[in-house]
């Protein structure tokens, strides 16, 4: 199953291309959105993973299971849409979950 997500992931084919690739910076509004949003997804899942019982390792490996499942497929999304598919957009969304997840590990009880 992993190897299969891998090539989809990186083969390209997918969804409709678009005609062109647009500029895609590595700092800029989107980013910080990308980077905002994971960050948050990753606290709101600990923290509701906690809350059903979960210890604190299962929490925080949900969590980011749920953030990188997020983030991919907001880039899917797009992609089937004719936008383009950013790995940038998705460095951003680990950036953003792995400081998330740091932040959730510093306010723990």
């Amino acid at each position: 199953m992993k190897f299969a997500l891998a090539i989809v992931l990186f083969s390209g084919r997918f969804g409709a291309p678009p005609e062109r690739a647009p500029e895609d910076p590595w700092l800029g509004r989107d980013k910080l959105y990308h980077f905002l949003g994971s960050a948050a997804i990753q606290s709101a899942g600990h923290a509701i993973g906690r809350s059903l019982g979960l210890d604190y390792r299962e929490a925080a490996w949900t969590a980011a299971g749920l953030t990188v499942t997020a983030g991919v497929a907001k880039e899917f999304y797009d992609r089937a849409d004719g936008r383009f598919f950013s790995y940038r957009d998705l460095t951003a969304d680990l950036l953003g979950g792995g400081t998330g997840a740091v932040l959730v590990r510093q306010t723990r009880d």
